[in-house]
């Protein structure tokens, strides 16, 4: 009977408990009936946003355009999240969103183009205040698209000193500059640099964003230990390839000791003064089947004064002789859109765009004795670059130019100058590099000279140690990129070097120019990654393979250059 009895509560019991289950389970089916049938499904997943060439093809509009305008460090990120980091940004006044915004090529009310926002990537990331630009579309309705532009600044402040080394040649100095001074965008600096030619000292004062925000201002006064130097500037170039219209106006004045050399030793000097001006207006259809023509017309005023002075070295001769040129030019350039975004070439784990396709300028003016000018002169100078992709993922880049005057012989003069650059990928942190140029020069005043040497490629030798009207300088170079990343400031790579080179011809040519010469060598690369500046210091030692009595048997040079 009792087991009669506790199977009958057991049986009591489950009904109970299956009773309450239906009760919960219409309550809840009731609520959700309720609230409707939303509520009873899982929320839906937002919507993914077209990319920018789909929202083109859909022919969609630009609606609100964000700036996300970040500091320099993520404090988000843990190895950013230190007591250094936070300070550097707290001191730090980031960039406004209004000088992000003044450097886009598009806006709100225009279809998104894919091709510009490219643009707009590759002419913002030229500016050294970002360390970082990103464009994102965010929000996609009614074919109208949201538009985030992300950025992060670099450190702009650089008080400091400096030292380097090179062709046996010592540099110092010190520097106090700002490239965003207050996050406007405005350059403000002075710095002070001694070398074995000079102590200069220099003042500076650039509104990159003037005006229209395309329109940049420029001064700069340089007090100099044998003259001084000023110049001012007023420009609004065809800044981005559709560009309409150009206009400027620019003036310098400079005074200084020039010095020529012989196996690396100064021979002749004199005081050179020049004063020069110009102006110009340009226009341009725009960008049209991936081409962009630009016509130019302008007025240029350029005067050179030579003179010897007691305490210098005897001047050269013939000695040179003043002039003075008044001309009117017209300028055309050619450009086409072919750019290509990659990392480790020049620099090390950073975004930089190298132009694929022809570039090339051709510029045709005279001056004339009418104007104030000194002989009926033809001012000429041309220029053409382009690159090659080659198989395995190699590069070919090349770049000619020429410039000069003619129509009266003793006054004629030419410089042309060529280069090679090539590029191989063998893998993603490791290059070779390798690069071929040359000059010829043709000057009868002898107020100039071709030099070779440590501080301009054949790193093994002494600075200008050979000199001449002709050089050719070949650079091989085996490249190595680490993903070292030390504080988060610096990134790190090597290379190992051979340079092979000569300068020769001419009354200006040096004893030791008589062979050629080369020399091997290897480096450490260090990128200021995370400054306005990002310079790369190079510390290499170079070994010279043909050594002329009173050479080292070794260089060593320290140098801060903008690539590896």
């Amino acid at each position: 009977m009792g087991e009669g009895r506790e199977g009958s509560w057991h049986q009591a019991g489950v009904g109970i408990i299956a009773d309450l289950a239906r009760l919960l389970a219409g309550c809840c089916a009731a609520v959700a009936c309720s609230l409707g049938p939303a509520a009873a499904q899982e929320p839906a997943a937002e919507p993914k946003v077209p990319s920018f060439a789909e929202l083109e093809a859909a022919g969609a509009v630009i609606g609100e355009v964000r700036i996300d305008n970040r500091n320099i460090f993520d404090l988000t990120d843990e190895k950013e999240n230190g007591i250094l980091y936070r300070a550097a940004n707290a001191i730090h006044i980031q960039t406004r969103a209004w000088v992000v915004r003044r450097q886009l090529l598009f806006k709100p009310g225009e279809r998104v183009s894919a091709r510009l926002i490219e643009e707009t990537e590759r002419l913002m990331r030229s500016n050294r205040i970002f360390y970082d630009v990103s464009f994102v579309p965010v929000a996609y309705r009614d074919g109208v698209v949201d538009i985030e532009v992300r950025t992060r600044d670099t450190w702009t402040l650089e008080p400091g000193a400096s030292a380097s080394r090179a062709g046996g040649v010592n540099k110092t100095g010190w520097s106090v500059r700002d490239t965003n001074a207050l996050g406007t965008g405005v350059l403000i600096g002075a710095n002070r640099a001694t070398d074995a030619d000079r102590t200069a000292t220099v003042y500076r004062v650039t509104l990159p964003h003037a005006f229209d925000g395309w329109t940049a201002i420029d001064y700069s006064h340089s007090r100099l230990s044998d003259g001084q130097s000023n110049a001012m500037s007023i420009t609004r170039p065809f800044y981005a390839l559709d560009t309409r219209w150009a206009a400027g106006f620019s003036t310098s004045m400079d005074t200084r000791i020039d010095s020529l050399f012989s196996n690396g030793a100064k021979v002749a000097q004199f005081r050179h003064s020049q004063d020069s001006a110009e102006a110009f207006g340009g226009w341009s259809a725009g960008l049209m089947d991936g081409w962009t023509h630009r016509y130019s017309a302008g007025f240029s005023y350029q005067k050179d004064t030579y003179r010897s002075e007691p305490d210098l070295l005897p001047p050269p001769d013939p000695f040179p002789p003043d002039q003075t040129l008044v001309s009117p030019f017209f300028r055309y350039e050619l450009a086409q859109d072919n750019y290509e975004k990659v990392k480790n070439r020049d620099l090390i784990e950073r975004p930089e765009y190298f132009a694929m396709g022809t570039q090339s300028s051709v510029q045709l003016g005279r001056a004339l004795t009418g104007l104030g000018s000194t002989q009926n002169l033809w001012l000429y100078s041309a220029s053409a670059s382009d690159g090659f992709r080659l198989p395995s993922n190699w590069v070919l880049l090349g770049s000619a130019s020429i410039s000069g005057q003619t129509g009266y012989a003793s006054l004629d003069r030419q410089r042309v100058s060529g280069s090679i650059r090539f590029y191989g990928h063998p893998t993603s942190r490791t290059l070779t590099f390798v690069s071929l140029s040359g000059d010829t020069l043709k000057d009868p005043t002898a107020s100039s000279q071709l030099t070779l040497g440590g501080d301009t490629g054949l790193r093994g030798y002494p600075r200008s140690y050979q000199t001449g009207d002709r050089s050719l300088l070949l650079n091989v170079e085996r490249r190595v990129y680490t993903d070292w990343y030390p504080f988060r400031l610096f990134r790190v790579g090597g290379a190992v070097f051979y340079d092979l080179g000569r300068a020769w011809g001419g009354p200006a040519e040096s004893p030791s120019s008589a062979r050629w010469l080369s020399n091997v060598g290897f480096g450490l690369r260090i990128l200021s990654a995370r400054s306005s500046f990002g310079n790369v210091l190079h510390v290499d030692f170079a070994f010279p393979l043909k050594r002329d009595p009173g050479i080292k048997s070794f260089q060593f040079l320290v140098q801060t250059k903008l690539s590896l």
